[in-house]
């Protein structure tokens, strides 16, 4: 997976393995969208954040315009932990205002993350699969682009990877309602 060439793409039941990244790790996070590009790059810090083996958990900085969606604001000076799994098909990130209030969190059904390590260096991919979910404190949730994951048309011409999404989708709902990890912070 060099910065060049695509990013693999693990199967969803697919168990990744990861190099080790003990907690104060520097690497540099890449979001992928589902066509496969590249879309963000934001640097992040592993940190100790109640995260069970095999998730780990980054520290990154909301830097860029303000935005909110369905209740929950991302701010410039926001943190976000934000939780990976080489195993599991989504990510979660729990954001706090800089005065460290939890705002809420916001979850991405993914690919499984992969992590690449070269010369002492990580690079975290995590490739976005359409489906968003919004928790916030007051035990709300909202369930983003679901038109986007129809206008793909991907029931139609990948229908296991549809319904691995939709499973993925509702296991982050439950999650969430359960106040379960990823969704442990408060």
């Amino acid at each position: 997976m060099s910065d060049q060439g695509n990013v693999r793409r693990p199967a969803m039941e697919e168990a990744e393995t990861w190099p080790p990244m003990p907690v104060g790790t520097p690497l540099e996070c890449v979001k992928v969208n589902p066509d496969g590009e590249r879309v963000a790059r934001y640097p992040g810090i592993v940190i100790e954040a109640g995260a069970p083996a095999p998730w780990i958990a980054v520290e990154a900085r909301w830097t860029m315009r303000e935005i909110a969606l369905s209740g929950l604001r991302f701010v410039p000076g926001d943190t976000l932990h934000e939780f990976f799994s080489p195993r599991h098909p989504f990510n979660v990130f729990s954001i706090f205002s800089p005065g460290g209030e939890l705002r809420g969190w916001y979850a991405n059904v993914t690919y499984p993350t992969v992590v690449e390590e070269q010369d002492g260096r990580y690079t975290l991919f995590w490739h976005d699969l359409y489906l968003d979910v919004i928790a916030l404190p007051d035990g709300s949730t909202a369930v983003l682009d679901g038109d986007e994951l129809e206008d793909a048309g991907i029931a139609r011409s990948a229908p296991r990877l549809h319904d691995q999404i939709v499973t993925a989708k509702d296991e982050l709902v439950r999650l969430a309602a359960a106040r379960l990890f990823p969704f442990h912070e408060s």
